[in-house]
């Protein structure tokens, strides 16, 4: 895609000489703290804006929440926390967070993200599998896993401390100070934690540059409009995941903007409600928080809403939810593509080009995206092919942590594998079509899951959907689909020849579910996927 010179320049592309393709700049030395938050560290401008469970909202200024950074890092280093020592952080939305990820950039040293929705035996993998020396957690969360004992040095506390461990408020309130170390690009700089839906998380390590490289496609996600004045991010995504920290908290404090913070388990009415009081303006919302919000009856008259450019990735957007937020919600949401490990590579951004309902957009800019079969050439045009991207792409991670059998694999000869399906139009846009592990094989036919389950949302009767291959003495596997039905609708036989028929019309006699089962919720992971990797598990234990 060839764009104006200006606008390269503003998102901070040099063009390829010889081709329409971009260069990402990455500067050699590079430091998350001190690119983001530490571009404003004199402003008393909202940094964080916290929404408490009590009511009451806490703002914290980009001067003080500098201030609170520099005074942890010092507690830290007095600590022993020095450069490449690994941090876990476990507190949620909240101002500590932030607090947290910076102090532990200005030391050089690594944080590991754990979120508070994993259960006690991921924590414990996660501890042990970073080595991480010191756990900053939060009270409520933490009480019930204390019994854990991790092998930390230290255990900071938000909150109520035991006699074993340090308040957090204690480590900041030194009055010493430190002198920023000075970072590389490359530098490893966080672990973010997969959301493990196949065995236990694995640790993906980013280094410093990571910010820079977002930086042109967080402008394009955010449909141009980031760099200007009085903007207010929000995000329902847990800031322990890629997108919530990444794309919205660190892409807030890239630009100077006020983030919302909120502990509040999500629904759609507290969502607006929020969004309302605190003037939200951009953000990022998962493909299911959208699902669920659409459901909400006429809500620019219900609240003053002010939001305008919403952003999503991890899992497919339906249609019929896109064309709701644009008629009902009044808003442009922008799809993302990308991974933990490999990120913005694919995406929409209708300031640039049309939005084609259910799509995952184009190529973005400075990256390259692929399509090839099992040994790893092109496919043809409309086919279904793995994506792939280059080994050079700015977003690519170091490696998994500690596990280089596993990052090697993640080679396919010059590619680096996504392990996601997908089409690409005669316009270059890509169409999801599932994971490799999510692709079902049936009487010899190859079917994706999220076309089958995008068209089960269209029916009115289903709230919620999720497919999987269901193994078939006949057929190697048939299409099974799990559905939480809308309100007002009831289960029924006739439901599910209704529904079957109805995919039958639209995809074809081979792609329809031989069998529906209704359930009152779907297994989710911890970034808002529905688990397909969990509803194979349930099918394989009613067996």
């Amino acid at each position: 895609m060839k764009l104006s010179a200006e606008l390269a320049r503003r998102l901070r592309l040099t063009e390829v000489p010889g081709s329409d393709r971009y260069r990402i700049v990455i500067p050699e030395y590079a430091n998350i703290a001190a690119d983001t938050v530490g571009r404003f560290a004199t402003s008393d401008a909202p940094a964080v804006i916290f929404d408490r469970p009590d009511g009451t909202v806490q703002r914290t200024s980009y001067r003080e929440l500098d201030v609170a950074a520099t005074r942890l890092a010092a507690g830290l280093a007095g600590m022993g926390v020095g450069r490449g020592d690994v941090v876990a952080v476990h507190t949620g939305q909240r101002p500590e967070t932030a607090v947290t990820h910076l102090a532990v950039y200005k030391l050089g040293a690594v944080v590991a993200t754990i979120s508070q929705l994993y259960g006690p035996e991921t924590l414990k993998h996660i501890l042990a599998d970073s080595r991480a020396r010191v756990l900053v957690t939060q009270d409520a969360a933490w009480a019930p896993l204390r019994s854990l004992r991790p092998a930390v040095t230290h255990c900071l506390v938000v909150g109520e401390a035991s006699a074993s461990e340090t308040p957090f408020e204690q480590a900041v309130a030194t009055g010493a100070t430190i002198t920023p170390v000075r970072t590389r690009a490359e530098d490893p700089a966080l672990i973010v934690y997969t959301s493990g839906s196949t065995g236990l998380p694995k640790g993906v390590l980013h280094a410093h540059r990571i910010m820079h490289a977002y930086r042109p496609t967080l402008a394009l996600f955010y449909n141009l409009e980031i760099e200007q004045d009085g903007l207010v991010l929000w995000t329902s995504a847990d800031w322990a995941w890629v997108g919530g920290l990444l794309d919205v908290v660190l892409a807030a404090f890239l630009y100077g903007h006020p983030v919302v913070a909120s502990q509040q388990r999500f629904s759609a009415e507290h969502a607006l409600d929020l969004m309302a009081r605190h003037g939200v303006t951009h953000g990022l919302l998962t493909p299911t928080a959208l699902k669920r919000l659409a459901r909400v009856p006429q809500p620019r008259t219900r609240w003053p809403l002010r939001v305008r450019t919403l952003f999503t990735g991890g899992e497919a957007l339906a249609p019929e939810t896109l064309v709701w937020l644009e008629r009902e919600l009044g808003v442009v949401c922008n799809e993302g593509y990308g991974m933990s490990e490999v990120n913005h590579v694919i995406g929409n951004c209708r300031r640039l080009r049309p939005i084609k309902p259910g799509s995952m957009g184009f190529e973005f800019p400075g990256h390259v995206a692929a399509l090839v079969d099992e040994a790893g050439r092109p496919v043809e045009e409309g086919a279904v092919g793995e994506i792939v991207t280059t080994a050079d792409d700015p977003t690519l991670f170091l490696g998994y942590w500690g596990r280089p059998d596993l990052t090697e694999a993640m080679r396919l000869g010059a590619w680096i594998r996504t392990h996601d399906l997908a089409a690409r139009d005669a316009d270059g846009y890509y169409w999801y079509r599932g994971r490799n592990d999510d692709l079902i094989k049936s009487a010899g036919f190859r079917i994706g899951p999220v076309e089958i389950e995008n068209v089960l949302l269209a029916h009115p009767a289903v709230a919620e959907a999720g497919v999987i291959g269901s193994p078939d003495a006949e057929r190697g596997h048939v299409v099974k689909a799990y559905v939480r039905v809308a309100n007002g609708a009831a289960a029924s036989e006739a439901l599910i020849a209704e529904l079957q028929a109805h995919v039958k019309g639209r995809l074809g006699a081979y792609k329809y579910p031989r069998v529906i089962e209704f359930v009152n919720e779907l297994p989710m992971t911890s970034t808002g996927k529905i688990s397909r990797a969990e509803l194979r598990r349930r099918d394989q234990w009613a067996r």
